[in-house]
């Protein structure tokens, strides 16, 4: 069973939003899972996301991008 998500409405600017897609294009993800993949990966650098505590992005219910 995939864990639950919250929705979270997110203000981005045109640029960054544009640069997100091409990113997420090129690793063959949503912009959606990009997101949550980039901000995972700081998080964990930064040591405030543990290992296990948040299971990768499944893209396969994709929020529409």
């Amino acid at each position: 069973m995939p864990a639950e998500k919250k929705a979270y409405p997110l203000r981005i600017s045109p640029a960054v939003l544009e640069a997100m897609q091409r990113w997420a294009d090129d690793d063959l993800r949503s912009v959606n899972a990009q997101i949550e993949y980039v901000l995972r990966e700081a998080l964990r650098k930064s040591g405030r996301l543990k290992p296990g505590q948040a299971a990768p992005v499944a893209d396969d219910q994709d929020d529409s991008t």
